[in-house]
């Protein structure tokens, strides 16, 4: 019986992780689990800035889905994972970014979440690396569980901080078109 379990443990500790694609260099899992639901690759893409590649980002749903604004607004398990390819990137520079971001995804309308957008961005305050994994998953009644590099930082806000930090990639002033577009499966 000991053998039975031994290879079953090492079999799942040493199986593949299933990749759905691949975007500039970085192997894109097909799916990931948030609190019991399992999300789906819906699409991914770069995130460039001045010709550079900055980081690959992915939009994980129960069920693909194309319309970004359903997308925002749906009160259902989400996530986004950001894995950064340049090691160009500080701290004071994605703070900078994120920012202009949620002012943007709230047509500069950040007040009502200003407390939650300042605990997000306490995230980034440590050095960001190159290879550094962001996972930003939405749990209804719970908040966006914020990790860096799979271990939990925060937990913050409700339906509406979600809406605006989704919004930075699917609102109508997106971080990057090209890469709203990949995320939607384009």
């Amino acid at each position: 019986m000991k053998q039975v379990i031994s290879a079953l443990i090492l079999s799942v500790m040493f199986s593949p992780l299933s990749f759905a694609k691949e975007v500039a260099g970085v192997k894109i899992e097909d799916s990931l689990n948030a609190a019991g639901t399992q999300l789906n690759l819906n699409g991914a893409g770069i995130r460039t800035k001045w010709f550079m590649d900055i980081y690959v980002g992915g939009l994980y749903l129960p069920t693909s889905d194309k319309d970004a604004a359903k997308i925002i607004a749906a009160d259902e398990p989400q996530a986004i994972k950001l894995h950064m390819v340049s090691g160009l990137v500080t701290s004071d520079k994605m703070v900078a970014a994120t920012m202009e971001g949620f002012e943007n995804a709230t047509n500069n309308n950040v007040a009502s979440i200003q407390d939650e957008v300042d605990a997000f961005m306490g995230v980034f305050k440590e050095q960001i690396s190159e290879n550094d994994q962001f996972d930003l998953v939405y749990v209804p009644g719970k908040g966006v569980e914020v990790y860096k590099n799979a271990e939990l930082k925060d937990t913050i806000g409700d339906l509406s901080f979600k809406k605006a930090l989704f919004g930075i990639w699917l609102s109508d002033k997106p971080a990057q078109e090209d890469l709203k577009k990949s995320m939607l499966g384009g």
